[in-house]
């Protein structure tokens, strides 16, 4: 059953990815943000479907639990993308577009390979919805690793915009979390009904706030003044 504290992370859940997607379609920078944009409107719309299915069968019932894996695989597979095309802005100047589009291809085919041939051993008679699931846990993983890479290359290229770099970091935080719990869900069952059972919702809530954040308060323009940050530390290390 749900409580009031459900109720409030749904609606500000779902005003925070709507204003988002509004926020993104007025923009004059529109298509640099489209991937985004994307899974923000199958975020909204996947949140309003499985809000009516859970109100009206209830959490315990097959069906929700039937629509809220195969549709959380296919947003987690709209945010994979995502961070393509992150990959691609950061890289944007060497010209290797063509190059990030096909390694994502490949890796997200390699995911859901590995996630049918992990599956296919597993006696369960229900091949097609726990493949689904197992390729959701798997593609958080690979999100996990490909946003700290991600993180590796605007630190090593010393990236300077900023919107972009809190867009990656938020990110980042939100596949940590995800990933941290479903690693502790499969290690510690027990704590799924108490303190696990918070952590997608609270995810959730987190990268639509971060990312409404980053597109009002951080405009396009914006730039980190690294030089003034690294020369003292430089002085610094020169006296020392």
């Amino acid at each position: 059953m749900l409580g009031p504290f459900d109720y409030v992370l749904v609606l500000l859940g779902l005003l925070t990815e709507a204003y988002v997607v509004v926020r993104l379609c007025l923009a004059e920078n529109f298509l640099r943000y489209f991937s985004l944009n994307i899974y923000m409107l199958g975020v909204v719309g996947v949140t309003i479907g499985q809000d009516f299915v859970l109100l009206k069968f209830g959490v315990s019932s097959p069906l929700y639990a039937y629509v809220y894996y195969y549709t959380d695989a296919l947003l987690t597979i709209s945010l994979f993308f995502v961070i393509m095309s992150f990959y691609h802005q950061v890289f944007r100047q060497m010209s290797v577009g063509k190059y990030v589009r096909w390694a994502s291809v490949l890796l997200l085919s390699g995911t859901a390979l590995l996630s049918y041939l992990i599956v296919r051993r597993m006696p369960n008679h229900h091949l097609t919805s726990r493949f689904v699931v197992e390729m959701s846990q798997n593609l958080y993983f690979v999100g996990v690793v490909l946003t700290y890479l991600l993180w590796g290359a605007v630190v090593k290229l010393r990236e300077t915009r900023t919107r972009l770099i809190q867009l990656v970091l938020a990110l980042g935080i939100f596949f940590s979390a995800d990933a941290a719990g479903y690693a502790l869900r499969n290690l510690f069952p027990a704590l799924e009904p108490s303190f696990l059972k918070w952590v997608p919702p609270m995810a959730g809530l987190f990268l639509p706030l971060a990312w409404a954040y980053t597109f009002t308060k951080i405009s396009e323009d914006a730039r980190l003044e690294t030089a003034r940050v690294a020369l003292p530390r430089m002085a610094a290390h020169q006296h020392s």
